[in-house]
């Protein structure tokens, strides 16, 4: 490494550090020609290739953006995006490549996005995987409805009531006719 003061082509590692949950390398280095010290910090580059062969650095941001266009209109906020953008990462990472297929960055986000918002990973299936009829929606919506009774009660969220019975809150059911809401409402009352 060449030192940043006096340009010599060589430095002595004094001490080495991770940073970043073992993301990063941070190291302190001295110079033996001017003896000043400096302080390096060495990252593991991650690369996505895109179909077109191109290669582009890994970006949490362009997850973050094409999420969150599956997100609009549902109740997401921004944290929970950039947890769902870490842990890709996180996954990518964790199969050691310098170079990650964009194909497989795009399956490493179904998941996450799955437990996040199950309409919002509808919408991103279905642009990622190129649904092209309601058979395609209809065979995704089944396997995640078998997910779900897979998935233990207390786990699941609970259902809301049916239509037809009166809320106990004394307010009427959504779907009904004004005149059926009314009765509705005053039955309850």
């Amino acid at each position: 490494m060449r030192c940043p003061y006096c340009r010599h082509p060589d430095s002595r590692v004094v001490d080495s550090r991770e940073a970043e949950d073992g993301q990063l390398i941070r190291r302190r280095r001295s110079c033996p020609e001017c003896g000043r010290r400096f302080t390096t910090v060495e990252e593991a580059v991650l690369a996505a290739v895109k179909r077109s062969g191109v290669t582009e650095p890994f970006s949490r941001v362009e997850i973050i953006s094409g999420v969150r266009k599956a997100c609009q209109g549902r109740p997401v906020d921004d944290d929970a995006l950039a947890l769902l953008a870490q842990r890709v990462e996180d996954a990518i990472r964790a199969r050691g490549a310098a170079e990650v297929p964009s194909h497989e960055v795009g399956l490493a986000i179904l998941g996450p996005l799955r437990d996040l918002d199950e309409v919002a990973y509808l919408r991103f299936a279905s642009v990622y995987r190129s649904f092209d009829s309601l058979r395609d929606f209809e065979q995704e919506i089944a396997a995640l409805r078998a997910e779900r009774a897979e998935t233990p009660a207390s786990d699941q969220e609970t259902a809301p009531p049916a239509t037809g019975a009166a809320h106990q809150s004394g307010t009427p059911p959504r779907g009904q006719s004004g005149a059926a809401r009314d009765r509705a409402g005053t039955a309850a009352r």
